[in-house]
C-alpha cells in the first residue's frame, strides 16, 4: 500500500519557513532593527497625520480635526503669489548649480587619490578633504562672513592693500553672489566626505584588471577611463537618482543665514519663505506654510520617479 504523507510543500511555503528559521537563528539583529523602526515610525509616519492641515483652515483653538475643510484653496493661493514666480526659480536655480557643481568633483577626487601610490601624502589630502564636513553651517557661514567682511576681513584688508585703503563692496551683500558663495563653500565643505563612497568602490576594482591592462599597454589615464570609472559608474547613478529626490529640498539653515534684505532677491527658497510664512511673519498661517511644503514634497516625490525611471531605461541601473 502507499503510504499517506504530508503534502508538498510549495516553493511559497518553503520560502516562508526559510524566512523564519532565518529570524529565529539571528532574533538578536532583528532586535537591533527595532530601534531606526520605531523611528521612523514615530518620527516620520505618524506625523502625516498633520498634512492635513494643508488642506484646511487650522486654528490652533480648533485643533486639527475642529478646523475647517477647504480643499486646494491653500494651494491656489500660493500658486497665484507674487512669491511663487521668485521663490520657486531660486530653488531650483540653486538646487541645480548645486547638483551639478558638487555631483563631478568628488568622483573626480576620488579618482585622483586612487592612483597615489605615496600612502603617506595620500593620507594628508583625505583628511585635508573630510576635515572641512565636520564644520557646523553655523561656523561655516560664519566663517564666510568674517573673511568676506569688506572692513576687517581677510577680503577686505587684502582690496585695501591694493586700492589705498578704499573698502570694497559687501560680497555678501550682492544678490548675483549669492548663489556662487552658497554652492562652493558646500562644494568645499562636502567634496572629500562625498568621495568616501567611490573610493570604497574603488577598492573592489580587481588587479588583475589592472595588470592585464599594463601588459596590453595601457596607459595610467586609460586605465582610470576604462576600468576605474565604469566600476563606481553604478554608484554614482544611485546617487544621482537620490539627489535628484531632493531637489528641491535646498539646506534651510545655511540660505537662512545667509540670508539679507540686499541678497533677498536670489536668497528666498522654499524653505526660508515656509519658515517665514509659519513663524515669523506674525500670522502664523500654519496651514499655507504645510500647503508649500507638501508642494515641494510632491514635487521631490516625481522628481525621483521620472529620473528613476529614465535610470532604469537607459543605463539598466535604478533604486527599483
Amino acid at each position: 500500500m502507499a503510504q499517506t504523507g504530508k503534502p508538498a510543500l510549495t516553493a511559497k511555503q518553503k520560502a516562508r519557513q526559510s524566512t523564519i528559521r532565518l529570524a529565529k537563528q539571528s532574533w538578536e539583529l532583528y532586535l537591533f532593527l527595532l530601534i531606526p523602526v520605531a523611528f521612523i515610525i514615530i518620527f516620520h509616519y505618524v506625523p502625516m497625520i498633520g498634512v492635513q492641515i494643508a488642506f484646511r483652515k487650522y486654528r490652533i483653538v480648533d485643533g486639527i480635526w475642529g478646523s475647517k475643510w477647504v480643499g486646494f484653496a491653500q494651494f491656489q493661493k500660493f500658486f497665484k503669489s507674487p512669491q511663487f514666480k521668485t521663490i520657486v526659480p531660486n530653488t531650483i536655480i540653486l538646487s541645480l548649480y548645486g547638483l551639478f557643481a558638487s555631483f563631478p568633483i568628488p568622483i573626480i577626487l576620488a579618482l585622483a587619490l586612487n592612483v597615489l601610490r605615496n600612502k603617506r601624502f595620500k593620507m594628508t589630502i583625505q583628511m585635508i578633504s573630510y576635515m572641512p564636513h565636520f564644520i557646523s553651517t553655523v561656523v561655516l557661514v560664519g566663517m564666510l562672513i568674517a573673511i568676506l567682511n569688506p572692513r576687517i576681513g581677510m577680503y577686505g584688508i587684502i582690496y585695501q592693500s591694493f586700492h589705498d585703503g578704499k573698502a570694497p563692496k559687501d560680497l555678501m551683500g550682492q544678490a548675483g553672489l549669492f548663489r556662487h558663495l552658497y554652492v562652493w563653500s558646500g562644494v568645499w565643505q562636502n567634496m572629500g566626505w562625498s568621495s568616501i563612497i567611490y573610493l570604497a568602490a574603488l577598492s573592489a576594482v580587481d588587479t588583475e584588471l589592472h595588470e592585464a591592462a599594463q601588459i596590453d599597454g595601457a596607459s595610467r589615464y586609460k586605465r582610470v577611463i576604462h576600468i576605474d570609472f565604469p566600476t563606481i559608474l553604478p554608484t554614482a547613478i544611485i546617487l544621482l537618482i537620490m539627489n535628484a529626490g531632493r531637489i528641491m529640498s535646498i539646506g534651510f539653515e545655511k540660505a537662512y543665514l545667509m540670508q539679507n534684505n540686499l541678497n533677498k532677491s536670489t536668497s528666498e527658497i522654499i524653505s526660508t519663505y515656509v519658515y517665514y510664512v509659519g513663524m515669523t511673519s506674525g500670522t502664523g498661517d500654519f496651514s499655507y506654510a504645510t500647503a508649500i511644503d507638501l508642494f515641494n514634497a510632491v514635487i521631490n516625490l516625481i522628481m525621483l520617479v521620472v529620473v528613476n525611471a529614465i535610470s532604469k531605461k537607459v543605463t539598466d541601473t535604478s533604486l527599483w
